[in-house]
């Protein structure tokens, strides 16, 4: 059997530590190796152990719940022998970063557990989106990770007066958030990155054409990823990552890099949403009526802040659609939030047509 100190000089590298051990000693009892799941694919994970990379089976933790199933990132028991192995548990997440999934089945998908750090990718190749950095956040931290934004390829942008204020409109999309400017190219910047991610997990994630791939190479200082160029005209990229992988830095810390992420829906993301738009949370405390809406109603401090141009329109139409998007989702898999949902749209059907009659008898 593995001893102890062979386990922590093994798998410290790759995040264990003391709690995990404790954790694990039930499973210890039992004969069964630790191992962290760098890659899962198709029913089958690569562990690594003590002993090395392993190739197991998830049969046994392979539950109708989606959001139950092993994934990359995952501290997991596994058989000491067989043909094949088998992964028998896997220990309680400390965090885990999911999604929506685009089947009509209104399923989460887990793209990343035990993480530390969300780092969202977003290439200045092209123009920014900001509602799209704002979904990422939301459901970054609503994983409870600490959300960090990477400004790629900034050597495309080499007035430092534009960059500055490109700088400025994703912190004020994302309060609360570290917003670093790399270019993998040259080199800039990426000692900042380095030292923040050098300390536990980080999931590195973004859409394709981001420069993830390349942001993944600097940092493991070796080109372990596929990199492909995007293409000029809108900065779109081929998916060069096709598997979520796990891999030790050599200066501390764990990567785990992510395929590029076409649709970014949101998963039971409230608090997330609510995170990611904390001046919009504190104004509604303000607001006459508990319950506001932020549209029409009287005494509403959000549009009144609004008006003043305290807040951005643009926020107040983000944060209103993600908010429903989310409300929608859960309201999709919840029966008590979906009969809330149909109450709330009734309220507001009746409010509009007596405010409707009552225009119209001001009329006549």
């Amino acid at each position: 059997m593995t001893s102890t100190s062979a386990v922590f000089s093994a798998l410290a590298p790759y995040g264990w530590d003391q709690a995990w051990a404790d954790l694990f000693a039930p499973h210890a009892a039992e004969g069964l190796l630790p191992g962290r799941v760098v890659r899962v694919d198709r029913g089958q994970c690569d562990v690594i152990t003590a002993d090395g990379v392993l190739r197991a089976d998830t049969a046994f933790v392979t539950p109708h719940d989606p959001l139950r199933v092993v994934c990359t990132g995952d501290w997991v028991a596994v058989e000491p022998g067989g043909n094949p192995r088998y992964v028998r548990s896997y220990l309680p997440r400390r965090t885990a970063f999911v999604r929506s999934t685009s089947s009509k089945r209104s399923e989460g998908q887990i793209l990343a557990a035990n993480v530390d750090h969300a780092v969202v990718a977003v290439s200045l190749a092209v123009d920014l989106d900001l509602g799209r950095v704002e979904r990422f956040l939301a459901l970054a931290w609503e994983s409870g990770a600490q959300p960090v934004v990477v400004l790629s390829k900034a050597d495309l942008v080499p007035d430092p007066m534009t960059l500055a204020h490109l700088v400025r409109d994703v912190e004020t999309a994302a309060p609360g958030v570290p917003v670093l400017t790399v270019s993998a190219l040259h080199g800039e910047g990426l000692d900042t990155l380095v030292a923040l991610v050098g300390a536990g997990t980080s999931v590195l994630l973004g859409q394709s054409g981001a420069g993830k791939s390349t942001l993944a190479n600097a940092l493991l200082g070796e080109d372990v990823m596929d990199v492909r160029a995007a293409r000029d005209v809108d900065g779109k990229g081929r998916h060069t990552t096709t598997t979520r992988n796990l891999l030790a830095l050599p200066g501390g810390g764990v990567l785990i890099d992510t395929p590029g992420l076409r649709g970014v829906g949101l998963w039971d993301a409230e608090t997330g949403v609510g995170q990611v738009f904390a001046e919009i949370e504190e104004l509604a405390r303000e607001c006459r009526f508990h319950d506001c809406a932020h549209d029409t109603e009287p005494g509403c401090a959000v549009t009144a802040a609004v008006g003043t141009g305290r807040l951005p329109v643009r926020r107040l139409e983000s944060y209103r659609k993600l908010v429903r998007e989310n409300q929608w989702i859960v309201a999709k898999t919840d029966a008590r939030a979906r009969a809330e949902l149909r109450r709330d749209w009734k309220r507001k059907g009746a409010e509009g047509r007596a405010a409707m009659q009552a225009k119209r008898g001001h009329l006549r």
